[in-house]
């Protein structure tokens, strides 16, 4: 079994980052960085810089965790996210969530409501401290 983190640097992903660490070394499992990029875009505010990346390696490394990163490129986040739990054999999901208004849900969607519904396994949603 594997934990997957679901990373974008936000306040969010900042959130969720530590969650997963410790959920994985709580279990003794791997940990999988996913920084999913939007296939085809010039600018994707999804992309997590290397030292970001880099450095949730370290945190991960120094708290007894494996952890690897995976970078998919598909025009369809959530779709990426999924193809990697079920080819990794992820046990959780572990991805930040934000509050959005109705309008925001309706005209944008929701990456993280879309992964807790359709995940072939459990979703730990972790908020920012308010």
């Amino acid at each position: 079994m594997t934990i997957l983190l679901s990373y974008v640097p936000s306040e969010p992903g900042d959130a969720a980052a530590p969650v997963a660490i410790a959920e994985a070394a709580a279990h003794g499992v791997p940990l999988v960085i996913v920084n999913a990029l939007r296939g085809g875009a010039l600018v994707d505010s999804h992309a997590a810089s290397d030292e970001a990346l880099t450095t949730l390696v370290e945190q991960a490394r120094a708290a007894g965790v494996d952890a690897t990163v995976e970078r998919p490129e598909n025009t369809d986040i959530v779709e990426a996210i999924l193809e990697l739990a079920e080819k990794d054999d992820v046990s959780t999901i572990v991805i930040g969530v934000r509050h959005r208004s109705p309008v925001g849900k309706l005209l944008l969607g929701s990456v993280a409501q879309r992964v807790i519904l359709e995940a072939p396994c459990a979703v730990l949603a972790v908020k920012p401290q308010a």
